[in-house]
């Protein structure tokens, strides 16, 4: 194990205070599968009326600890509240997380396995997508070994209004953006990459593709450099995230319920 990218925690400790944040928050935790003794799970929290629907994932790469670690904070710090309706699925490779490896225990990149679901943890994964609706938009967070700076990838065939430009100048605020032209082989300008996403040209299918195939119709993949302090990668995910989720509800983070809707459903927690 390579003792710089080895998680600072044990999966199965990082699941259950996601379960135990989730409750705290209003969400429903859903086991959906066990992958060597360490549970997979979901969390949604439905508020009645009309919301956004948005999707949140990290946790695909064994070796890129800030994503989960991330998404943690923010559910603990309530960024995920009545503004919309939320659907998080924050550990999906434990087993890489236990080895820090990309893969998972049988050597598989999760990201590059949802055409043909060779792994326990992809068709569990899938299998909870297929229960949702559609979702309004889709982030996916992940971390970049050879990156000098923050970046993300939009997927968004339909061309509805971007919300890259906003998080690239959220961060670029406070922290370095990757301005290479060429960002893992591929273009790109001003930390923004735009590839070519049509499922059919694809043999091995990453997250974001089979979410922009059967789920969505924009979604992003953000990737913080993991040279940087872990504290900082936690920052950027918070800022472009925030910012992106005040550009979808058209509110700040901790603004009042709509008057029609001031109490919310209470979701059925499911023990894990």
């Amino acid at each position: 194990m390579n003792a710089v990218k080895a998680a600072p925690f044990v999966p199965e400790e990082l699941v259950e205070r996601f379960a135990v944040a989730g409750r705290r928050q209003g969400f429903r935790v859903e086991p959906l599968r066990e992958i060597d003794g360490c549970p997979l799970i979901a969390l949604t929290k439905r508020t009645p009326g009309p919301r956004p629907k948005i999707y949140l994932s990290s946790g695909l790469h064994g070796d890129e600890p800030a994503a989960p670690l991330g998404l943690l904070q923010m559910l603990e710090e309530g960024l995920f509240d009545h503004r919309a309706v939320w659907f998080i699925v924050p550990m999906l490779n434990p087993t890489g997380y236990r080895r820090g490896t990309r893969e998972n225990l049988a050597g598989v990149d999760l990201n590059r396995d949802y055409r043909h679901r060779q792994s326990a943890e992809v068709r569990a994964h899938i299998e909870w997508l297929q229960r949702q609706p559609l979702f309004d938009a889709a982030f996916c967070l992940h971390e970049d070994w050879e990156s000098v700076g923050f970046y993300l990838y939009e997927l968004n065939p339909s061309r509805r209004s971007s919300l890259a430009e906003p998080m690239i100048e959220a961060v670029r605020g406070h922290h370095p953006i990757d301005l290479s032209e060429l960002i893992d082989g591929r273009p790109a300008a001003g930390g923004i990459l735009r590839p070519d996403a049509d499922p059919v040209t694809r043999e091995l299918w990453p997250e974001a593709i089979y979410l922009r195939s059967h789920h969505t119709t924009l979604s992003y993949t953000l990737e913080t450099p993991s040279a940087f302090p872990i504290e900082q990668r936690i920052a950027i995910q918070r800022i472009a995230i925030g910012t992106a989720l005040e550009k979808l509800t058209g509110k700040p983070n901790g603004s009042p319920l709509d008057s029609a809707n001031q109490t919310a459903s209470t979701p059925t927690n499911v023990s894990i």
